[in-house]
């Protein structure tokens, strides 16, 4: 039981940076626009952060139970995942690079049901888990995010070009602020319910060890012998997120709204439109998509229509090489967390 609540405090820690980090995914741009300031674009990504986070739990079971083999999941391995996700992305977030929390957490669940499976990797679900709901998304995601972004700036300058730039700086300074809102609430639906589907995980591998069958009835709501997201896993974890993203996560946003490409309103609301749609259908079919990966890459897909030159593509570079450790570090740390942890 003690182990139980040592893996929830954790995963409310993801979650909480998990929130901060991934702040500059939804005000980044709003930001850099000024559209609004600093703190009212936090507090907004705050509310629509939990809203999202309350719509379903689709994704939470993908993370949950479609990576890997539950068999071979025990507490010691999920808290290690945890950590190994934790480790990355504080690492990343001092860094300033817009890396994947979703890819982060995953890698780190591979890397620590390998361990406790002795390095059998049929215990990792490829065909039905890995492959099709995070590999392939993982590169067909930012393609999109770049792709849509690109084609949606280059209409907005196609339908605006005999309006005045003040009258586009105003309207969009206005629209902005809802494609801003619903990148957040998009953000909530996907990235908040991963750390759902870990507690989920949580309390059906206690329920399966006995972990709390001597408890007092006032803890019987813990017992879960199927799996399952209870109601009040989706409010913690969705408040939780919010109060992380409240507190801000100003050295990733300075990256991704200032240093990589300059923007006005127009541009951002392009950009946020884009992430949005696509991490809402994502979310829809329970595909755990880096929310970060399509909220750069559409910002990429804006700038480079604006001024093909004015992207700094020696960022974009250092932000790719870390999408693209991202799985297999954590998988790493995963790894030998709960290899170092089996030696105990």
């Amino acid at each position: 039981m003690v182990l139980f609540i040592v893996v929830v405090l954790a995963a409310l820690l993801f979650e909480y940076i998990n929130g901060f980090h991934d702040a500059a995914n939804a005000i980044a741009t709003v930001v850099s626009t000024k559209v609004l300031t600093p703190r009212q674009a936090i507090a907004m990504a705050a509310f629509f952060n939990l809203t999202g986070g309350l719509m379903g739990t689709a994704v939470a079971s993908t993370i949950g139970k479609g990576i890997v083999d539950l068999k071979v999941v025990t507490m010691p391995a999920i808290l290690c995942a945890l950590l190994g996700a934790i480790v990355w992305n504080l690492i990343t977030w001092l860094l300033g690079l817009p890396s994947s929390s979703s890819h982060a957490l995953i890698g780190g669940l591979c890397g620590a049901a390998l361990a406790t499976a002795g390095g059998d990797f049929s215990v990792l679900k490829w065909q039905t888990g890995l492959l099709p709901k995070v590999i392939v998304p993982m590169i067909t995601s930012p393609i999109a995010g770049f792709i849509f972004g690109a084609l949606l700036m280059f209409l907005l300058i196609v339908l605006l070009r005999s309006y005045t730039p003040h009258f586009v700086h105003k309207l969009f300074g206005k629209l902005q602020l809802v494609s801003a809102a619903w990148m957040a609430h998009s953000h909530g639906t996907n990235d908040a319910q991963k750390t759902m589907g870990i507690i989920a995980l949580a309390l059906f591998t206690g329920t399966a060890n006995g972990a709390f069958h001597h408890l007092p009835p006032m803890f019987h709501f813990l017992t879960t012998p199927e799996f399952k997201v209870p109601s009040w896993v989706v409010i913690l974890c969705a408040t939780t997120m919010a109060a992380g993203t409240a507190a801000g996560g100003w050295r990733i946003i300075r990256t991704l709204g200032h240093k990589m490409v300059k923007l006005q309103p127009v541009h951002g609301f392009a950009a946020e439109t884009t992430a949005a749609v696509i991490i809402q259908v994502a979310s829809s079919y329970g595909i755990p998509l880096s929310t970060t990966h399509v909220i750069s890459t559409s910002i990429m897909g804006v700038g480079a229509v604006k001024r093909f030159s004015g992207v700094k593509w020696t960022l974009v570079e250092r932000i790719v090489w870390t999408w693209v450790l991202t799985l297999p570090c954590t998988a790493l740390i995963g790894y030998i967390l709960a290899r170092a942890a089996a030696a105990f």
